[in-house]
């Protein structure tokens, strides 16, 4: 008897870890879809892209700050 509540005590905890995995990946997923992030000319340069700020959405095109907009 002893064994079965400690088995049911061990199968509750993992299924409530497993849930709190999947919502802190959920979580992160949803954070990581902010809005959009803007950069100056120059971080666009410094970071080894040029701006291009005669394309549509003014992107930063190469470097660390590919596809980012140029503010």
């Amino acid at each position: 008897m002893h064994i079965r509540r400690i088995l049911a005590a061990v199968i509750a905890t993992a299924a409530l870890a497993g849930l709190g995995l999947t919502g802190a990946a959920t979580a992160t997923a949803a954070t990581t879809k902010g809005a959009p992030s803007y950069v100056t000319p120059s971080q666009c340069k410094e970071g080894g892209g040029e701006p291009r700020i005669d394309l549509p959405g003014n992107p930063c095109v190469g470097g660390t700050h590919n596809g980012e907009s140029v503010d």
